[in-house]
């Protein structure tokens, strides 16, 4: 684990993260939230933007891959309604000596080392941890830890970006925050040929005939407002294939059977 020390203090940052998610399809918005990261001049600082939409519309994907674009270290941090700000910034741990240590979390572990913070499902997070960001999310671009009186500011390369579920806010999001992330960039269910390109990306063993028949089944949902995402239809294809394989029955049989695993009974509507 990679040590760094700040005023005396020895810290143990927390490791980049390695996903195997590939954005596909939805360029501009790629564009977007590349643009809302740029530094145009010397007294320029770049944006915080929030990713908006519903669940598994790829707002973590998206993320991840600008992040990548970009060339640097990528960090992720799960906010829950439980998030302190000691674990936003460093936390006290027990080394093996005994002694107290300290943990950087991903998200200093990313402002010192330039990386970019995926800061993900953002609004589950209370204004008490939301107030220890707000020095970040600023021209000041800097984070205080209470704990050990550390001052630490983010360096020039560092960025962050915030997902959030659109329909799964359990804390309200401070005005005072909300000014500091800009731009707000939505991201809506995509369209048949991008849905149907998301799954050949993760199913590229997958039938065609299969994949189509996902693609229609999804496309009726969104035409019906419901939540049901890419990554369900993922989860409903794979899960038919390998039913296909230890039962050696046909896809047409077992396509609505794995629909309903998935996604339950009511989902059963949306099929042809």
């Amino acid at each position: 684990m990679e040590q760094t020390t700040i005023d005396g203090i020895s810290l143990s940052l927390a490791g980049p993260v390695e996903l195997t998610l590939r954005w596909v399809g939805q360029d501009e918005l790629l564009k977007q939230l590349l643009a809302a990261w740029m530094v145009i001049d010397e007294k320029d600082i770049p944006f915080n933007p929030r990713l908006i939409g519903k669940p598994g519309v790829g707002k973590t994907t998206l993320a991840y891959a600008a992040a990548r674009r970009l060339d640097r270290p990528v960090y992720l941090f799960q906010a829950t309604m439980d998030t302190r700000p000691e674990d936003l910034i460093i936390t006290p741990v027990i080394g093996p000596d005994g002694k107290i240590q300290y943990a950087a979390s991903a998200l200093v572990s990313a402002m010192l080392k330039g990386g970019v913070l995926i800061l993900d499902e953002g609004n589950r997070m209370s204004e008490k941890a939301w107030a220890s960001l707000a020095p970040l999310l600023d021209d000041r671009r800097y984070v205080e830890s209470i704990i050990t009186g550390l001052r630490v500011p983010a360096h020039r390369d560092f960025r962050i970006v915030v997902t959030m579920n659109e329909d799964s806010s359990t804390f309200e999001v401070p005005e005072y925050i909300h000014s500091r992330l800009q731009p707000q960039i939505f991201i809506d269910f995509p369209e048949a040929d991008e849905e149907l390109l998301i799954l050949k990306e993760n199913l590229p063993f997958a039938p065609s005939r299969i994949l189509a028949y996902v693609v229609d089944f999804l496309q009726r949902a969104h035409a019906a407002d419901e939540l049901y995402s890419v990554r369900d239809g993922i989860n409903i294809a794979r899960y038919a294939l390998k039913m296909m394989a230890a039962t050696e029955r046909d896809s047409v049989e077992l396509l609505p059977l794995a629909v309903e695993r998935v996604l339950g009974d009511e989902a059963l509507r949306y099929l042809k």
